[in-house]
């Protein structure tokens, strides 16, 4: 199999799953209560379930590429394999996997790449491959270099520039980060103040986990809006605000259009209400603070605001360690203690863990601390540097198309739409250049979030050509589809959630299919 093949099997996997969920709706734009009700009629259940169905065996061969290739094992083999032989089937997939990100065609997703800096990660993890911090009696030299993690983020967040004590823990990745700081918040407000129906005061721009802490942990989502900037509305934050508020937050900055919150503003609101306040930079902490120093207009997100209360930062991102590490901060103690589990009445004895995992890969958090220390402020600032100059010459050039317009004013997490022509059509014609990009949507748009890929000589140069031709094959091809412009057209228009969920539970199901 060609990396060809596989680049294209990939890649449309999303509009094929979208694809899925319209087969199986298969119904007129009815309102959604009207939908509901249609959807509830056993035929019309059989129906859809039909169209999702039919629809997993296309996407099964997508996300299983090799299957004709190596042998598919469903028990273990009568004998152990060769190692030889499992090196060589693995080094087959990477090589296929690897070109488009190397060659900076994929918006986020992998932030460093450099050859050195992976075999310098990989030959950390392999010295302490056999670590876990649930165990810190028997490897403590892990706990220190979680402690320093911590620490070095909190320095980079301002710490120093506060007389509260700020503490923290080092987590699987955001979504963990973000999932512990609601539960903390959400017990805390439980314990003080009596608050049973917890409700949280999330801008709609901000990242799906806090949706996910909702679900999991029964606290009541209010959702407000940005205003024509992409920024957080904070005059409907502080409207939102009742007696149930547990926590107010903000993004620094927004996954959507790479936008900074009005943290400030926000913060202090909460602060007078005695809230929370939670900065979310998980894919800012490792850049906003360099770029500050670096002369650009970044606003205050960070703890010299005495109305912030949490944040999360993510080193796996911009700290350009392994997939897998995370920080979450406190403003004090107290908050952070309620994160924490501890039982001391389980037979098995004493037992007792900072986040939701007990055993965890402590070679990850060896590999963060690493990281940190090999790159250092000037690494950080350098690469920093690198990526802002690149994004500033990307946005250029958007800006010299005339039927593009950006969002807002991001640094370096581009979004752009048109008012001249369907954003996703010029999508999919950069797909179709090998681009893998992030499609958006309320409104429509798309972003590419730029990363030290993208800093290689000739990438942003090639990324504007690429998408001043995509921009004029789609004014001169008014009919080209593409995959996913009539889908998301599609979905705009078809009260679909439910079966979208149905959809998606059946992929979810097939990715552990063998």
């Amino acid at each position: 199999m060609s990396s060809e093949k596989t680049d294209r099997g990939f890649g449309n996997i999303k509009a094929k799953i979208i694809s899925g969920v319209l087969k199986g709706a298969k119904v007129m734009p009815f309102s959604k209560k009207i939908f509901k009700t249609v959807q509830s009629v056993p035929f019309v259940q059989k129906k859809i379930q039909k169209g999702i169905d039919g629809m997993m065996g296309e996407l099964f061969d997508s996300i299983r590429p090799y299957k004709d290739q190596f042998p598919v094992f469903t028990k273990l083999p009568e004998e152990g394999r060769a190692r030889t032989e499992i090196i060589g089937e693995m080094e087959y997939m990477r090589s296929s996997e690897d070109d488009r990100w190397k060659d900076g065609f994929v918006s986020g997703a992998v932030y460093h790449g450099d050859k050195d800096h992976i075999e310098f990660l990989n030959k950390v993890y392999a010295l302490n491959s056999q670590t876990n911090p649930l165990h810190s009696d028997l490897w403590p030299s892990t706990t220190k270099f979680e402690a320093e993690i911590v620490s070095m983020t909190a320095n980079m967040m301002n710490s120093d520039k506060t007389e509260d004590s700020i503490t923290g823990t080092v987590s699987s990745g955001g979504t963990e980060s973000i999932l512990l700081a609601m539960k903390s918040y959400r017990d805390f407000a439980e314990k003080k103040r009596g608050i049973t129906s917890p409700e949280m005061i999330v801008p709609v721009s901000a990242h799906a986990a806090f949706d996910k802490a909702s679900q999991y942990f029964k606290i009541k989502m209010i959702h407000v809006p940005v205003d024509k900037n992409f920024k957080a509305d904070v005059e409907a934050a502080r409207r939102a605000i009742t007696e149930n508020t547990i926590v107010m937050v903000g993004s620094a900055p927004s996954f959507p259009h790479g936008i900074v919150d009005p943290i400030e503003e926000m913060s202090e609101i909460a602060r007078q209400h005695g809230i929370g306040f939670h900065t979310d930079a998980c894919l800012g902490g490792f850049v906003l603070p360099w770029a500050e120093k670096l002369g650009y207009q970044v606003p205050k997100f960070d703890f010299r605001l005495p109305g912030v209360t949490s944040i999360s930062a993510d080193t796996h991102k911009y700290g350009y360690a392994a997939k897998g590490t995370s920080v979450i901060l406190y403003r004090g103690k107290e908050l952070q203690h309620f994160q924490y589990y501890k039982t001391a009445d389980w037979l098995g004895g004493l037992y007792f863990s900072p986040t939701f995992a007990g055993s965890r890969a402590g070679a990850l958090s060896c590999a963060c601390w690493a990281a940190m220390l090999s790159i250092g402020k000037k690494g950080y600032m350098d690469a920093t540097r690198k990526i802002l100059e690149t994004a500033d010459a990307i946005k250029k050039g958007i800006g010299e198309i005339p039927e593009l317009n950006l969002m807002g004013n991001p640094l370096w997490v581009i979004a752009f739409t048109s008012k001249d022509h369907n954003i996703y059509k010029v999508m999919d014609y950069m797909t179709k250049k090998k681009w893998n990009l992030n499609g958006l949507q309320k409104p429509a748009c798309i972003h590419l979030c730029i990363t030290l890929r993208h800093t290689q000589a000739g990438v942003a140069e090639r990324f504007i050509e690429d998408l001043k031709a995509a921009v004029k094959y789609v004014k001169k091809n008014p009919d080209f589809k593409g995959n996913m412009a009539p889908i998301y057209g599609l979905v705009a228009s078809m009260p679909v959630n439910d079966i979208a969920e149905d959809f998606f539970d059946s992929y979810l199901d097939m990715l552990y299919k063998p």
